[in-house]
């Protein structure tokens, strides 16, 4: 292999983490997800030609399942229930992954630029923004 050879395929592995991507399906992302904060379960589905995604159960629900959206930025906002809250929304589909949509964060009470990426069959990583490169990415858990 010559020495530009090895250039670009050190490259793309740099780039795409090392591993080889996951070929996922439009609708491989649609389900029930455990997120890694609060023991949180959202069940993504079909909305028209996008996706969004509902606030199934969290710890606070748990205990509370009238647990209201105490954090919200906009106050009059705050007497809505977390159960069902519709928290994903307003993406499309993309080669590998879904884009351009938003997530709504009830920890913090901030609606944030998303991407979804499927990254296997049963993992999720999804990439909040609050502008480029102010992003965190979180690995949800397919509940099966």
């Amino acid at each position: 292999m010559t020495l530009w050879k090895c250039t670009v395929a050190a490259l793309v592995a740099v780039t795409m983490g090392g591993a080889p991507a996951y070929a996922a399906g439009p609708d491989s992302v649609l389900g029930t997800w455990r997120t890694p904060s609060r023991h949180g379960v959202v069940e993504i589905a079909r909305c028209g030609a996008s996706i969004c995604g509902r606030l199934v159960t969290s710890d606070n629900i748990k205990r509370d399942p009238e647990f209201k959206d105490v954090n919200n930025k906009d106050a009059a906002k705050r007497g809505r229930t977390l159960k069902g809250m519709q928290l994903l929304g307003g993406f499309t589909r993309e080669a590998d992954k879904w884009s351009g949509g938003s997530i709504y964060n009830p920890e913090d009470g901030g609606t944030y630029k998303a991407t979804i990426t499927p990254a296997g069959a049963d993992t999720l990583k999804l990439k909040g923004c609050i502008v480029w490169p102010l992003c965190k990415t979180q690995t949800w858990t397919r509940i099966k």
